[in-house]
């Protein structure tokens, strides 16, 4: 089998790591990955709002009405396909390299865009950009939580997932002036919002340079010296900032080392060795995927067709708003209230309040539906960001990315794919409001579901080392006793 072992080597890099305050070198870390997340918030809503400026002749590229659905599919797929691919790149070749690379494609990809000449072209572009973006999420979220101290895991997780919606708030209030053609030349307005989605990512570029390779995946993979060197900067760096001298540690960990680990052994892993925290991450990604396209998908269409709003712009950046303060006041409580009990009371809550406002539909105006919203996902927001955390977690550091990947792709073909599908039909079949309620309590019913999954197969991760939630498939220690009973379950 491909991996095959090279030396065994006993390191104290995790809990290091894991002891260190926090630093002005972490917001570094924060900033120079956790921005991709505004490129993607960004990424979806203008071309979301673009859609009108797309289908002219003279101005845009002639897309339909159809068209414009086939390259949000594009995307859709790109993601699923940049995900798995990139996922398993970020496992083989190193975390720094992966979300070097998978930014870089972003960009280009992006300005591409910007260059479009025909549909074809535009098509091709969409997919490529999506193919970035899936494969930032792998990278990134398996990159942070290998650099961030265990204390502060969750709520920096959650809170840099729910930034996506600072991207669509963004996106949503930049299409105003774009899309007036008082302001901005038709022809031009939309190439320049896919121009500004650019700038943004090359400045997150220049930044993300100095952000290192994770020391935990040197040391598994015979680079240990380099580890170490890594280690002693951050400390170094660390300690002058934070004004604090760094207590020694005593926790050690035993890793038989390998240059690659083999695709059947990560298979094995996550279906076999841990089937409950699969079925648990299944169950969250399925289920924040149909809440987000039960509302979010008819919101725009249900304001314009049966509300009288012209301008949506203003709702959604509202919409976007609560989306991203929920994620950022709830964030500390998924370290300190605790992973399961937050993450439970998140998707219990909001898919109640979704099944409510879908009884009230027909009593609801423009301005009470965006308030409706905006508390349903308040919560719903720090929920669905926790599923990101979760499958970033709970499995060993040497499937992490892919662990990632693999359900990013579950949820972001059940969200771009499946989802939009089932509640176009229910728009179009719509005489009235009333009739896409059905939408609202299958997005309820899902989410309230994964809550109650939570609470049984949930894993107590807040404060815990990546190590001890899940040992590292190389270690020489016995697995840890919550493992033992997973494994136990298999």
């Amino acid at each position: 089998m491909a991996g095959v072992e090279t030396g065994t080597i006993t390191t104290d890099i995790p809990a290091r790591m894991d002891r260190l305050p926090w630093a002005r070198w972490h917001w570094m870390v924060v900033i120079g990955l956790g921005t991709v997340w505004i490129l993607d918030g960004l990424e979806v809503t203008i071309v979301g709002s673009m859609s009108e400026a797309l289908k002219p002749n003279d101005t845009g590229l002639g897309l339909s009405s159809s068209d414009v659905g086939l390259a949000g599919a594009m995307y859709v797929a790109g993601a699923c396909v940049g995900a798995l691919l990139f996922g398993q790149l970020t496992d083989r070749f190193g975390r720094k390299k992966l979300f070097l690379l998978t930014l870089g494609v972003y960009t280009v990809a992006t300005v591409l865009t910007a260059f479009s000449m025909n549909p074809v072209w535009y098509f091709a572009c969409r997919f490529l950009t999506g193919m970035g973006i899936g494969g930032e999420y792998a990278a990134i979220n398996s990159a942070i939580d290998e650099l961030i101290p265990a204390k502060y895991r969750g709520r920096v997780d959650v809170a840099i997932n729910g930034s996506f919606w600072v991207g669509a708030a963004l996106g949503s209030l930049l299409t105003i002036p774009l899309l007036d053609p008082n302001v901005v030349d038709p022809s031009w307005g939309w190439r320049s919002a896919f121009g500004l989605g650019a700038v943004l990512a090359i400045g997150i570029l220049v930044v993300r340079r100095h952000v290192p390779e994770s020391p935990r995946w040197l040391f598994i993979h015979e680079r240990e010296e380099e580890a170490e060197e890594i280690v002693r900067d951050i400390e170094r760096t660390v300690s002058e900032e934070s004004g604090k001298e760094l207590h020694g540690v005593d926790r050690t960990i035993t890793i038989r080392q390998r240059k690659t680990i083999s695709l059947p052994l990560i298979a094995k892993t996550v279906f076999t060795m841990y089937p409950r925290r699969t079925i648990l991450c299944f169950s969250l990604f399925v289920g924040q995927a149909f809440l987000y396209n039960a509302f979010f998908f008819t919101y725009g269409d249900t304001l314009s067709t049966f509300l009288d709003v012209g301008q949506t712009g203003w709702y959604l950046a509202i919409f976007a708003a609560s989306n991203f303060i929920g994620a950022l006041a709830l964030s500390p409580l998924f370290d300190s209230i605790g992973r399961v009990r937050m993450i439970a009371g998140t998707y219990i809550l909001s898919g109640v309040l979704l099944a409510v406002a879908g009884l009230m539909l027909g009593s609801l105006s423009a301005v009470t539906l965006t308030v409706f919203g905006a508390v349903i996902f308040f919560f719903a927001s720090a929920g669905a960001s926790a599923a990101y955390l979760t499958a970033s977690e709970v499995f060993p550091m040497e499937t992490r990315a892919l662990c990632i990947a693999f359900f990013y792709a579950i949820g972001t073909a059940v969200g771009g794919i499946t989802g939009p599908l089932l509640f176009g039909k229910l728009i179009d079949a719509a005489d009235a409001i009333t009739d896409i309620a059905p939408g609202y309590f299958l997005g309820a019913a899902l989410m309230v579901a994964g809550g109650i999954v939570e609470i049984f197969l949930g894993v107590k991760a807040e404060g815990q080392s990546l190590e001890d939630i899940a040992q590292p498939l190389t270690a020489e220690d016995q697995p840890s006793e919550g493992e033992q009973r997973e494994r136990s379950h298999a």
